[in-house]
Parts: structure tokens; sequence; C-alpha cells
């Protein structure tokens, strides 16, 4: 784990602060997007990207629910990016790296959009965490695999994790 990434825990743990279900969320899709970025080679530059926005992908929810009584996803990623942006302007981060991030995490529920690696890894690590938490059932989970699933880390992990042989 980078020094980054480590902040951004603190910081995300903090900002939800005793909300553990959304910080277990997090750290889960965390873990699983860190794991399949690396299982896939991606550069340090594309890790540290992914990392990043695995850990605030959901930072938007908390002012969702406030303003709007909702945790829609079109309503977190129009609340998430200023979150997360505030976040890693106080860790340092480069301006072009910061505007990625929030753009991923802008778009994370907006599947038509996925424009690359980091963007694809993300997409499945929320997935493959959101399968178990919201008891996705076999019929859905397959059409989630064959619709959105591209890496081979990530369809590895879905087919153990979730699907009956």
């Amino acid at each position: 784990m980078s020094m980054v990434s480590g902040n951004l825990i603190n910081k995300m743990i903090t900002y939800f602060d005793g909300d553990v279900r959304r910080i277990n969320h997090a750290l889960k899709v965390y873990g699983l997007a860190k794991s399949i970025a690396e299982n896939e080679l991606v550069t340090a530059e594309t890790l540290a990207v992914i990392e990043a926005a695995a850990i605030l992908h959901d930072i938007g929810i908390k002012l969702s629910e406030q303003k709007y009584n909702s945790s829609a996803g079109s309503y977190q990623e129009i609340e998430g990016p200023p979150v997360a942006e505030a976040m890693l302007r106080e860790l340092g981060l480069r301006e072009d790296r910061i505007a990625r991030i929030s753009y991923l995490i802008g778009h994370h529920h907006t599947y038509s959009q996925i424009d690359g690696i980091d963007f694809q890894v993300l997409v499945e690590a929320d997935f493959l965490v959101n399968i178990f938490e919201d008891d996705i059932k076999q019929e859905q989970i397959r059409v989630i695999r064959d619709k959105y699933f591209k890496t081979a880390a990530g369809k590895t992990y879905l087919a153990s994790m979730y699907l009956e042989l």
C-alpha cells in the first residue's frame, strides 16, 4: 500500500465516521481492485489511480443521502467528485491524477463510459462486492459477467466467488 492510499483510507474512514457498512464496502472494493490491477500488470501510475478511486468511489453517498435522501448512483456521481478532489488535494496529488480519479468517481455507475483499464478494474471490483452485499442471484450474475467483465482476473474472481459450476 502506498503512503497516499494509507492516508486516503484514513480520510475515508474519518469522513464516513461510524458508517461501518460504507467503510467496509470501500475497503473490500479497494482490496479487490488492487488485486485485479496487479494481476492485469497495470503500470504503477495506473495502480495509484485505481487504488485512490476504489477507496473513494462511493464518497458521495453521504451527501447524496443528506441532500436527496437517496444513495442512488446518479447522485453519488454528482456529489462524490468535489469531496474526493478536496481530499486528494490535501495529499498533494498532481492535478492530472486528481482529474482522472474524479472522473472515475463521477462515472463509476455509468458503465457505457468505461474508457480505460483503471475504469474497468474499478467497475469489476465494485460489482464483486455488490453481488455479495446485494445478494444478487446466479442468473443476474451471469448477465453481469457477460456484459461488464473484461479482465481475466476479474472473471476468475467472479467465477470463484459466485458462479456455481
